[in-house]
């Protein structure tokens, strides 16, 4: 369950009348299972779900949580782990993990954020830890009481494009970034695509599949992912190729490939691969040459697809895929933006 699921659950329970606990990881230090932004939600039952660790830091937090329910007063733990305890806690060694935990009051706004976020409309918010006030931040909107010192001090960690713990003359804020979701255009439903679907979905991506092969398109083969049996050039103007969008071409079929290509290359789009031995890419680079795509933008694609590391078999393959995705989103996501954009 994505972080963004969890939050519009611990809604969905809040306006059921319950009273519920929303606690996220503001930060991290040395070795930690969960990353700054992971959340946890328990309602007045004591029903969770989520992680903010891998082990009996969520004992502790849900303790807390009783106590915020309880108050409505936010409240900050901090857990330090001894290379000797890592393990009782889920850490692969010593650390450190702070954590915030508030009972949740505005679930319209909240909700926004989310639906924001979901329609590719990024937020920045702060929240500040000593009295759990949660706003929305540009620079044209900052509050007026603020300082210079901490307007700058928060642009500059919202700019960095991570959440953050930002020190500040008026005291300590998370800034936090709402961004649209992870999404993945699987292009060619096969042997491939569905050994990667499912790994892509435990990555934190939703999962498209788009083949007007109805025999191929079968939902039944890509279990969590959503279906689009339909030619790319019909699916793809409605599917909003954005910044935090990939796209893979499979089908190994130019009919297929190639208009989907050609689609992520005037987009945004932060990854882009399709499959094929060097030659079947320099054919591919030709066709695409004469439908007018210049060099600059065929030097996006990925291809052949995939790390280097001698896959053979599909699902090795999609292990590749899924490595070569995961280095350009987390190793060189504002180089692989801003060659999106020039």
């Amino acid at each position: 369950m994505t972080d963004r699921e969890i939050i519009a659950t611990a809604l969905d329970w809040a306006r059921s009348g319950k009273r519920v606990a929303l606690a996220t990881v503001i930060a991290t230090w040395g070795s930690s299972p969960r990353a700054t932004g992971s959340r946890l939600a328990v309602d007045q039952d004591g029903r969770f779900i989520g992680s903010v660790s891998g082990g009996c830091v969520e004992g502790e937090i849900l303790a807390t949580a009783e106590e915020v329910i309880a108050s409505g007063r936010p409240a900050l733990r901090e857990f330090g782990v001894s290379n000797e305890k890592a393990w009782s806690v889920g850490l692969a060694c010593g650390g450190a993990i702070r954590i915030f935990v508030e009972r949740i009051e505005e679930c319209d706004f909240l909700q926004s954020l989310i639906e924001d976020a979901g329609a590719g409309r990024d937020a920045a918010t702060t929240l500040a830890l000593d009295s759990g006030e949660r706003i929305r931040f540009d620079r044209d909107s900052a509050p007026e009481a603020w300082d210079d010192l901490t307007r700058h001090a928060i642009s500059t960690a919202a700019e960095k494009g991570d959440d953050a713990l930002v020190e500040t003359p008026r005291g300590l804020f998370f800034v936090e970034l709402w961004r649209a979701p992870l999404r993945l255009a699987i292009v060619g439903a096969v042997h491939i695509a569905q050994a990667l679907a499912p790994i892509a979905i435990l990555a934190g991506y939703q999962v498209t599949v788009i083949d007007p092969r109805r025999a191929f398109a079968d939902a039944a083969r890509f279990p969590g992912a959503r279906i689009l049996a339909a030619w790319p050039d019909e699916a793809l103007p409605d599917f909003r190729l954005d910044s935090r969008t990939a796209l893979v071409a499979l089908s190994h079929e130019p009919r297929i490939d190639d208009p989907a290509l050609i689609a992520a290359l005037r987009s945004p789009a932060f990854y882009i691969g399709s499959l094929g031995s060097r030659g079947s890419a320099e054919r591919r680079r030709a066709r695409l040459r004469a439908q007018g795509v210049d060099d600059e933008a065929l030097a996006r694609i990925h291809g052949p697809i995939g790390l280097a590391i001698g896959a053979a078999t599909p699902a090795e393959i999609a292990i590749a895929i899924a490595a070569e995705l995961t280095g350009a989103l987390r190793l060189a996501p504002k180089a692989a933006l801003r060659s999106a954009a020039e």
